[in-house]
């Protein structure tokens, strides 16, 4: 294992522009609800439809999206709450949600799937059952067992992928989204196929070479480096 941290570190220095390393504007939300839109919108598609889904939501109901300060989290009276979320699509439906409001019908798999729409909607219902409700409520909630179980019998929702990128994008440094992106590069560094339950370790581990010449340099900094890395790669 440490022989291959050390070559994804040094596959790491040579194609990724560390120096500039900046996170996107969806690490920076307003409030809490649009991290769970765009974690579990997210899985399998392109970036792009996620951010017109997380952008229909907000003009629909005249919320802003990215936060004015990027330093601070947003006070809470100026965040939609995680239960107001919820019960705005208890009232609409989650077939109304998914057609009306996030115009984007997709399931969370292909074979006996649910709706997209209908997975948000459990999953606002798992946080607000657990008393997450803003930003501020994250570092105490990231630990809970019986938060985390109940996210992962969510339907489509069992690689615990969506969950580790709500974190991320909630706020915590620590995790990486082991997803398609990810993966592909850890398999381009190594020459083998990766899982995703190795992911985590690798990519944090060659976070903590890398912080030697990038002391700022965080997990999900490092992930999200590697997602625009393979996002822009031409298709071959």
């Amino acid at each position: 294992m440490d022989q291959e941290i050390e070559l994804i570190a040094e596959y790491v220095k040579r194609l990724l522009p560390l120096s500039s390393a900046r996170l996107g504007d969806e690490y920076f939300y307003q409030s809490l609800p649009l991290c769970v839109i765009d974690a579990v919108y997210s899985i399998g598609v392109r970036y792009t439809g996620v951010q017109a889904v997380v952008a229909r939501y907000c003009e629909k109901f005249r919320l802003p999206k990215v936060r004015k300060n990027r330093k601070h989290l947003p006070p809470k009276d100026e965040q939609e709450s995680i239960t107001a979320f919820y019960q705005k699509i208890e009232k609409i439906g989650a077939e109304s949600m998914a057609t009306k409001v996030f115009c984007n019908r997709q399931r969370t798999s292909t074979r006996s799937g649910i709706l997209k729409a209908d997975a948000v909607q459990r999953f606002a219902r798992v946080l607000s059952e657990h008393k997450v409700q803003y930003f501020q409520d994250i570092s105490r909630a990231a630990d809970d067992e019986s938060l985390e179980k109940s996210i992962l019998s969510i339907p489509g929702q069992g690689s615990g992928v969506s969950l580790r990128y709500f974190w991320m994008l909630a706020g915590s440094d620590e995790f990486i989204k082991p997803d398609r992106m990810v993966l592909r590069f850890l398999e381009s560094a190594l020459s083998r196929p990766v899982s995703v339950h190795e992911a985590q370790n690798l990519l944090s581990g060659a976070c903590d070479l890398l912080k030697k010449d990038h002391p700022n340099l965080t997990p999900r900094l490092l992930d999200h480096e590697v997602w625009k890395h393979q996002r822009d790669k031409p298709v071959s």
